[in-house]
């Protein structure tokens, strides 16, 4: 019966392992069923109690060790050498551990704050301004151990950078201030867009908050110590490291650190050809030349195409605009904190 009803489930497109785990068969004892032609189920459960199983009393006895006010907010790895050194010797760690399960207490111990699983929050842009990630990194200045900060936003949709400062120091205040003049520059309506960002102290500044709960903007955070859960930003960071126009030597002052940054944000917003993009800049796909400048690059291909067929063996290059952006997506169907995919570097 158990094998016709497995052949009946598999056939119906569950997977074998599934199936078997579901009547609490093994894949393998499955194979070994069909291969001996075996017409019953011979599994066979034990029919004695080991003989060093711990008694009645003695159950009772580790329970109240372990519960006892010495002893209830520490894990057996540190009670079994504790009661070592007072001469007593009740059971292993991991019959202690194995007890605990059984009873329903194998649970956090102590006053620390037992691991908590967040989840990412998973966003889509589907157009410019609906979806922003910023952060800020160090750019090196000729005193050593001083930093210049800066604070850079980017629209994940177009990776455009949207707004960017240079300051002396990292605080949410000088955040705010850029929050408030990025929409002013940009000419568009806050409310609404999701702004993504690390943990960082300027992203949870009670000011920073203040303003983006006053603009009607949605902050969004990385999980804590998940470098990743934030590709956006640090792809951009990576490609203004690795930029031809940085300097080699640090910068002597704050002027210098803000006129290298103004060339780079010009360099990358217009002329820059992003790798995710289908390689148009960043302008071009905020305000809509994508399209044209794709379908011209498609006409061109075909057009090599039908000079030289005999050097193409499958279809053109695909040129199609790429479409909408995901932040940290999750799999279909998956309820477990998705691993972010990381955003590629720029080329």
């Amino acid at each position: 019966m158990i094998l016709d009803l497995l052949d009946e489930t598999v056939a119906a497109g569950a997977r074998e392992h599934t199936a078997c785990a579901l009547v609490g068969l093994s894949p393998r004892a499955l194979q070994r069923w069909r291969a001996a032609h075996v017409g019953d189920d011979r599994r066979h459960g034990p029919k004695t109690r080991p003989p060093n199983q711990l008694t009645r009393r003695e159950r009772q006895q580790v329970l109240a060790t372990l519960n006892s006010p010495a002893f209830r907010d520490l894990s057996p790895k540190q009670i079994v050498p504790r009661l070592a050194d007072q001469g007593t010797y009740l059971a292993s760690e991991s019959t202690m551990y194995r007890l605990l399960r059984a009873e329903g207490q194998l649970a956090h111990r102590g006053r620390a704050k037992p691991p908590v699983t967040r989840t990412v929050d998973e966003h889509v842009a589907t157009a410019p301004n609906q979806v922003w990630s910023w952060d800020i990194t160090y750019l090196q200045t000729t005193t050593k151990g001083r930093f210049f900060y800066l604070y850079l936003m980017v629209d994940i949709y177009s990776r455009r950078i949207v707004g960017w400062a240079v300051h002396e120091e990292e605080t949410a205040e000088l955040a705010s201030t850029l929050m408030r003049a990025t929409c002013a520059d940009n000419h568009v309506d806050p409310a609404g867009i999701v702004l993504h960002s690390d943990n960082g102290g300027p992203m949870r500044g009670a000011t920073m908050l203040a303003t983006l709960q006053w603009l009607g903007i949605v902050p969004s955070y990385s999980r804590p110590r998940v470098s990743n859960d934030n590709p956006f930003s640090e792809a951009l960071f990576r490609t203004l490291k690795y930029q031809t126009y940085l300097p080699y030597t640090p910068f002597a002052s704050l002027d210098e650190a803000r006129t290298w940054s103004a060339r780079f944000v010009h360099w990358y917003n217009q002329e820059h050809l992003h790798s995710a993009l289908r390689f148009v800049t960043p302008d071009d796909r905020h305000f809509g030349r994508e399209e044209a400048i794709l379908a011209e690059r498609h006409r061109v291909y075909e057009r090599a195409r039908r000079r030289r067929p005999d050097r193409w063996s499958g279809p053109t290059r695909n040129w199609t605009p790429t479409g909408p952006v995901y932040l940290n997506p999750q799999p279909p169907g998956d309820s477990n904190p998705a691993k972010p995919k990381k955003e590629p570097p720029a080329r």
